[in-house]
Parts: structure tokens; sequence; C-alpha cells
């Protein structure tokens, strides 16, 4: 287990999405996150205190989280000189990097001195089977995206958590490291070995009750050159029976590749249907999750009620006006 609660590094996060780690655990673990502690340049900002290694400690942190989520998942050197002295303090530090701490020899010498651990999130645990194709007993809702870091995690979460509410049977499955960091448990699937990514899904979403739901945290896009993969193999694996949309509508191209523009809706929702109906031929596109977070209440609105009569889906930002309208979707599969 991960002692909490925890101190955020923000690190030199050139932006706010480069920081989603630290903003998933703020938003739906807030009573662990006491602070921030951000490196000159940086750029994100949780809205939670800044505090230094020693104010934080004094306030009850006991594990320092790296907070940001880079391109390609990397431990920047500027970082180095905070690990060590955090470690030094007594904390542990748990990490959602590909870069893993364990490679850190300093890093790791500094902890087997303090007796602290180091915990890397991203290293599969379990020997996960090839995928076999073969359908499950209960339900799935997996998220998917135009692109990566649309809101599939909120998403997910926002819908069991209105299920739950509602007494019905629901499950979030994490697939990411900000997921697992939060509720504890999940698949990395970014650093599973290819073969076996679908069928570390088969394995996370097993046979259930009937009325049972999995909701299924999404990754990357279809539609991205970089992270196509782990999209697929989540609905190659996850079988859903139903698929829900998240878009952020601001964006003018894919995260990361100015290069690239994003899919229009229509074009998302198609190629999800084509690959999801060759492993589950009753799945259905039940409704969109918009990310508004960058729009004015009047303009989120009237996106949302664009967004719906173009698709002719019910249409909300889960986050922002509840996620409501995405369970009662799933009403009648």
């Amino acid at each position: 287990m991960i002692p909490t609660p925890y101190l955020l590094f923000l690190g030199d996060a050139p932006d706010p999405l480069a920081a989603k780690v630290a903003q998933g655990i703020r938003d739906w673990r807030p009573e662990h996150a006491v602070g921030q502690l951000r490196l000159p340049g940086c750029r994100a900002d949780m809205r939670l205190p800044d505090m230094s290694l020693a104010e934080a400690w004094e306030a009850g942190a006991r594990t320092l989280v790296i907070g940001v989520a880079n391109r390609g998942g990397t431990f920047a050197e500027s970082w180095r000189a905070a690990m060590i002295e955090a470690v030094e303090m007594g904390y542990d530090i748990a990490s959602g990097l590909h870069t893993l701490l364990r490679d850190q020899p300093d890093l790791v010498a500094a902890a087997r001195a303090e007796r602290q651990r180091l915990h890397d999130v991203r290293i599969p645990s379990v020997r996960y089977p090839i995928a076999s194709g073969e359908r499950r007993t209960g339900k799935r809702c997996l998220a998917v995206g135009t692109d990566c870091s649309a809101g599939k995690m909120y998403t997910a979460m926002a819908m069991e958590r209105v299920m739950r509410q509602r007494g019905m049977k629901a499950t979030f499955r994490a697939t990411g490291q900000t997921g697992i960091l939060i509720t504890g448990e999940g698949v990395p699937l970014d650093a599973v070995i290819a073969d076996f990514m679908a069928g570390s899904i088969e394995w996370l979403t097993p046979d259930n009750d009937p009325d049972h739901w999995d909701l299924i945290e999404g990754q990357g896009s279809l539609s991205h050159p970089s992270y196509a993969g782990v999209s697929l193999a989540l609905i190659h694996g996850g079988q859903p029976d139903a698929l829900v949309l998240c878009h952020e509508p601001t964006r003018t191209h894919m995260r990361g590749l100015p290069h690239y523009p994003l899919p229009s809706l229509e074009e998302a929702r198609d190629t999800a249907l084509l690959h999801a109906r060759r492993v589950n031929p009753d799945c259905r596109l039940v409704a969109l999750s918009i990310n508004t977070a960058a729009l004015d209440e009047a303009a989120a609105r009237a996106c949302l009620a664009e967004a719906a009569e173009r698709m002719d889906l019910p249409a909300t930002d889960p986050y922002r006006f509840g996620a409501g309208p995405l369970v009662d979707a799933l009403d009648g599969i």
C-alpha cells in the first residue's frame, strides 16, 4: 500500500495537461492531497497550497507522488535533487512514469539507506494471458476518445459514482497510472507487452453478474498515431456492450502532434464501432462525454446541445454537469 496523504509533485510541467496525474488525484481523492510542490518554470497549478517538503511533512504528507505525465513518461534530471531530499526526509515516492524509480541508482541507494519505498505503479504485477476473444457474463462500458487526455478516466469514474448512488452494480476498472494511484488497483496497460494487452483487459473485466457494469477507463485514441495500439487493445479485450465517446471541443490538433487534426465525432464513432463490433456485434455508441473545462457555462451548454443534435445522442460534461445522462443511456442494454 502507498502511504497517504500525498504531496503532489508537479515539477516543471509545461502545462496543466502535463500534470494530469496530480489533477486526477486532486479531483477524485482530495482527502489525500495535502499540497503541491512546483519547481521554477512550472505552468501547472492544482489550486492546492504550495508547500516545501518540510512544510508538507509537518502537514502529514508521507508520500511524494510524481504528478506529471509527460510525453514518453520520462524522469527529468531537474527533479532528481528534490526526489533524493524527499527520501532522506522520510517520504516514500510513487511514480507512474515509464522511466522507473528503481532504475535510478542514487535514488535507490537513498531509499535503501533511509528504509523508504519507491513505488513504480507502471510495472505489470500479473502474468496476463493472451486474449481468447471469448464472451464473458456481465456488462461493460468503455470510454473512447477523439484524442488522448480528453476525459476518459473522469467519464468512467463519474459514471461509477452515479451508478453506485442509484444502487446499481458498477466497478471502475483502471487502466492507467492515474486511475491506479486513485483506486489502488488496475492494469498499467501501456506497460504491458503488446501480445498480452488485450488479454490483460479480459483479465481485468472477468465474468460477473448479468446486471453488473464494468466502467473501463479508456486510453489514447484510435486516431492518434502515437497511442492507437492501447485503444484497440481496450476495445478487443473489453468487448464493450456500450461505448461513450469523449471529446475536447477546443483542440485544433491531436495532443502532441500539431500536424494531425482531430477526427470528427462521426469518424471517431464509426472507427470505434467497426472494431468493437468485431468482438461484440451488439456494441452501441450510447452517449457523448464532452470536456467543456475551457468554455464558459453558456458556451459549454451550447456546445453540448449542438453535439447532441448533430449525433442524435445524449451529451454532457460529466464532471461539470453530472454523469446522469450517460448512465441513463445504458438503459435497455
